[in-house]
């Protein structure tokens, strides 16, 4: 893992020299004038973790003003999302949501505590994300055709480890044994360090993960990594084939982005989008994110709320091929 904090540690530190732009006195007096909390609906270390400290300390520098996180995890990222969603709408509480907690959520919970179109004002995407098709060490299939037939060939059936039900690194194992005809059995963990430490000890035969996080293990062996979730294949693991070269139509990324209250004054909302712009948007940053398989990706408020109402359809249509039932 040392690859992969050398690369956090990197990109912190272009996060204290890009965000430099300065906005009207007006405007900074008006916000941020106290305390800002980052709620992360996931355990730290993982992927949506390091995204939220990336923005926290690229404000903080720009700012001199607090911005802390909080990482409130549990049922796939619904519990965090739920509390951001009944907070004050005023600019001081914010989420880092994925498509866990705004696309999958409505449609694997029957009550997620919130409505993920209505309770949320989006504000910008930080960066796209391919998931990782990986595989605990001691299983023999070094492809993904290999793994399909490894899969047909038993009498009992594989069993895939996620961070939790409805989450990012559930739905694509989903997808992935309808396509392919198979069948798995579902361990849901707390987190991707938990899933991690399943897989490499052969508790769990395959896992679906942000390659940000699951690379640095497949590079060092902890876990072999058979394909990509994305259409493209990543820069950052050329010679891994997607999963779509074997099942053609496989399409299943995350993304991660911020989201405040709904009724977060709009002036704020724009605000915090321009400085993820100017952070997100450098060359710099996005020739350091695509080291770790991410592709720098704001846009605007308007923007990111028709990507997220897109990736809610795109979501419900797995989730009802799948034949996933709520619960």
């Amino acid at each position: 893992m040392r690859t992969s904090l050398a690369l956090a540690a990197g990109l912190l530190l272009a996060a204290s020299m890009t965000m430099t732009t300065t906005l009207p006195a007006s405007a900074q007096e008006a916000w941020p004038a106290r305390t800002v909390t980052v709620v992360v609906p996931f355990s730290a270390g993982g992927t949506t973790d390091m995204f939220g400290r990336l923005f926290v300390q690229a404000m903080q520098d720009k700012y001199k003003t607090p911005f802390v996180i909080e990482n409130k995890a549990g049922a796939g990222g619904t519990l965090g999302a739920a509390w951001v969603a009944r907070a004050k709408p005023d600019g001081y509480t914010l989420l880092v949501g994925t498509a866990s907690t705004q696309a999958i959520a409505p449609f694997v919970y029957k009550d997620p505590r919130y409505d993920a179109e209505k309770d949320f004002a989006a504000i910008s995407l930080f960066a796209k994300v391919p998931n990782l098709l990986t595989v605990t060490p001691k299983l023999p299939p070094k492809t993904v055709p290999e793994l399909i037939a490894y899969a047909k060939s038993r009498p009992e059936p594989l069993v895939y480890g996620s961070s939790g039900v409805g989450s990012a690194t559930h739905l694509p194992a989903e997808l992935f044994q309808m396509m392919a005809g198979i069948k798995l059995v579902h361990v849901p963990y707390k987190s991707s360090n938990d899933v991690a430490a399943a897989l490499s000890g052969g508790h769990v035969d395959l896992a679906f993960d942000n390659i940000t996080f699951a690379w640095p293990l497949a590079q060092s062996g902890t876990v072999r990594a058979l394909a990509v979730t994305s259409t493209e294949r990543s820069p950052t693991a050329p010679d891994l084939p997607t999963i779509a070269e074997t099942l053609p139509g496989f399409d299943a990324p995350s993304w991660h982005g911020l989201f405040a209250p709904a009724g977060t004054p709009r002036a704020v909302v724009e605000q915090i989008a321009a400085d993820i712009k100017t952070f997100f948007g450098t060359p710099e940053m996005a020739a350091r994110l695509k080291e770790i398989g991410a592709v720098a990706s704001p846009i605007t408020p308007d923007a990111f709320s028709t990507f997220a109402t897109a990736e809610r359809k795109r979501y419900r249509d797995i989730v009802a091929k799948a034949g996933l039932q709520p619960f």
